[in-house]
């Protein structure tokens, strides 16, 4: 997740066999790593230590997995040919790497959908996360980080109580952040994912992970190996996946590197980076959602289908049927979330367009509004 680190460093504390040869794959991996050096100056002990940390010796595998040759599988032949035409790396070593992957049952079971016939259940849902253990965390996280999250809603505009709730919610603030080496996950739901109606998109999707998870690695000059994550491949406090450590990942402390697995600061900077880019509105300062009724006529049931955005005006909502419970900016758009309680009656809020970049982060009504759920309930318990 760094945006640079110095090769010979990296390989000096033992990074691996791996990112050697990954590494010099790139020709212009040392000159560059040489020239940074030389510019490192007073930050030099601080990207030192950070490094050591994050390129640290490959980790155990505590998890069974099965030792097979993707190398002899055509698809995967074809993706090594990308990725020496596209990017630069050597054949060798990159079939080296790929044979030392593993296949992991255990993500392919893990990814199937859930079956049919279970109702949606939002209080069993937030109950997972609006509780005593992520609450405490939240309130010591915040308190340590308070500088943090402050410059972080002043630069971004996004409050420090979403941030707090979005990694409370990912790791428990980076308590539990995965124990999958990721190269094992990717390569096995990049080209063994389960029967599904959209398994040629996830296969895809893993595929172009794998990649950026390689040249991230290339990148930090790190065995790729030495990355741990979710049965998905999410690496990190705040559960990005390699692609997007690549594209929103922040050096919010000013170290030269992006390090969301050891950095606090640079998840935090990097969360609300990626809550903007996916249209974080920092100048409406108001609530994201807002309570709603809805009238008998069922007239509003075609506004549970518009999706993952905001669309409708306040006067569309209310010619449909819904009433927010207090008054809605007349500027905004808006969308109707329903949250489903399985036997109990359903709740229905009005969310603006904060809410839907949240669901960006993960495409779930349940999700985002337990974020907002739980840090509320931080704030509340810091009582500041």
């Amino acid at each position: 997740m760094k945006s640079s680190l110095p090769l010979l460093l990296a390989l000096a504390i033992g990074a691996g066999p791996a990112a050697d040869a990954l590494a010099a794959s790139s020709p212009s991996t040392t000159a560059t790593a040489s020239t940074k050096h030389a510019k490192a100056g007073s930050k030099s002990a601080a990207k030192s230590a950070k490094a050591a940390k994050a390129a640290a010796a490959r980790p155990r595998i505590d998890y069974d997995g099965e030792q097979v040759n993707f190398s002899e599988w055509q698809a995967v032949r074809e993706f090594e040919d990308e990725m020496v035409e596209r990017n630069g790396f050597e054949r060798g070593a990159l079939q080296d790497l790929v044979k030392q992957a593993r296949f992991i049952d255990s993500a392919v079971q893990l990814v199937k959908p859930a079956p049919p016939g279970k109702p949606k259940n939002w209080q069993a849902y937030s109950s997972r996360f609006i509780e005593p253990i992520r609450i405490n965390a939240g309130v010591r996280f915040w308190n340590e980080n308070a500088d943090t999250l402050a410059r972080a809603e002043a630069t971004y505009g996004v409050p420090a109580e979403v941030i707090v709730g979005i990694i409370g919610v990912e790791t428990i603030y980076g308590r539990d952040t995965g124990r999958f080496r990721i190269v094992d996950v990717l390569t096995t739901l990049a080209f063994a994912y389960p029967e599904a109606p959209n398994r040629a998109d996830r296969m895809a999707f893993f595929r172009g992970e794998l990649e950026n998870t390689l040249l991230l690695a290339r990148k930090e000059g790190i065995d790729p190996f030495s990355l741990l994550g979710s049965f998905a491949g999410a690496v990190g406090m705040p559960q990005f996946m390699p692609g997007n450590i690549l594209k929103y990942g922040v050096d919010f402390d000013g170290d030269g590197i992006v390090d969301l697995r050891n950095s606090a600061q640079d998840a935090i900077g990097s969360v609300a980076r990626f809550l903007v880019e996916h249209g974080w509105e920092p100048d409406n300062k108001g609530p994201a959602v807002f309570a709603a009724d809805v009238a008998p006529s069922m007239a509003w049931q075609p506004l549970l289908g518009g999706g993952l955005s905001a669309r409708y005006r306040p006067a569309e909502l209310a010619s449909a049927g819904v009433a927010p419970r207090t008054p809605l900016p007349e500027e905004r758009l808006y969308g109707l979330v329903d949250l489903q309680n399985g036997a109990d009656p359903t709740e229905y809020w009005v969310a603006n367009s904060n809410f839907f970049a949240i669901t960006q982060y993960n495409r779930s009504y349940f999700y985002a509004m337990s974020v907002l759920e739980l840090g509320r309930a931080v704030k509340a318990a810091r009582g500041i």
